[in-house]
């Protein structure tokens, strides 16, 4: 494996405990949708999570007709992703807290310079910013580093498919192979293997689901995602990022 030159961080429950807040959002949204396509159906924030973690909103609702066998046209959706937006900026500028042991971490990288720093997410450019800002992630990443699958893309793509983490890529200057990828879920997870970047796998905040959920999504991010390791804690990462340098 050629030497790791970037690491490429996923943002939502990777570097900020963001995805509860922004569901709950969500879940207001996707709730008045179904109402409104009459469906009995209604979702918590906790239960839209569970079933569409690792899609932005625009996965999401693309996902929800299918499931509900309904069509939104393209004006109505469009006008329901602009609202979510919005809601869940308002939500994580109130009260978005880092991932445990994250900020130590990224202290040292970015006190070291060893590598360079980018984030590569699926969720719209301002949320991004939002949530690295609250909680005083922006001083380590570069503007024109933090990448969204929703906002830096000619047409919005979301993981897993691998186009940002390819565009990312391009954009840096850096071969796949020389990068490291770090995800929390299996659409992000397969975004970075279907670009051939080397993973990490990353799964803390799911003992909040029990830690029966939290050892599945270690055992599916390590044997289908292909992690070569996987985090319970941030406090792990140097032994993990030693095990991607010596694959």
């Amino acid at each position: 494996m050629p030497p790791i030159k970037e690491i490429l961080f996923d943002c939502d429950n990777t570097l900020v405990l963001s995805e509860s807040l922004a569901f709950e959002a969500c879940a207001e949204l996707a709730n008045e949708i179904l109402e409104k396509y009459g469906r009995s159906e209604r979702y918590t924030g906790p239960q839209l999570l569970s079933d569409f973690v690792g899609q932005n909103f625009r996965g999401m609702m693309t996902s929800l007709q299918k499931k509900y066998n309904f069509t939104m046209d393209e004006k109505e959706f469009n006008d329901y992703v602009d609202r979510e937006l919005g809601k869940v900026v308002e939500k994580l500028e109130a009260a978005a807290q880092p991932c445990p042991g994250v900020m130590e971490q990224l202290d040292k990288l970015y006190a070291e310079k060893k590598y360079g720093l980018a984030v590569v997410s699926s969720s719209a450019l301002s949320r991004v910013q939002a949530s690295i800002r609250k909680v005083g992630q922006d001083k380590y990443f570069d503007p024109k580093l933090v990448y969204s699958a929703a906002s830096s893309l000619p047409k919005p793509t979301s993981k897993p498919d691998p186009a940002i983490y390819l565009h990312a890529c391009k954009e840096i200057g850096v071969q796949p192979g020389e990068c490291v990828a770090i995800e929390d879920s299996k659409s992000g997870a397969t975004a970075a293997k279907n670009a051939k970047i080397p993973l990490i796998g990353y799964v803390g905040p799911y003992i909040e689901e029990g830690k029966e959920k939290q050892e599945s999504m270690a055992k599916l991010l390590k044997e289908e995602c292909g992690a070569i390791y996987v985090m319970y804690d941030w406090k792990e990462f140097p032994e993990a990022l030693k095990a991607v340098e010596a694959a």
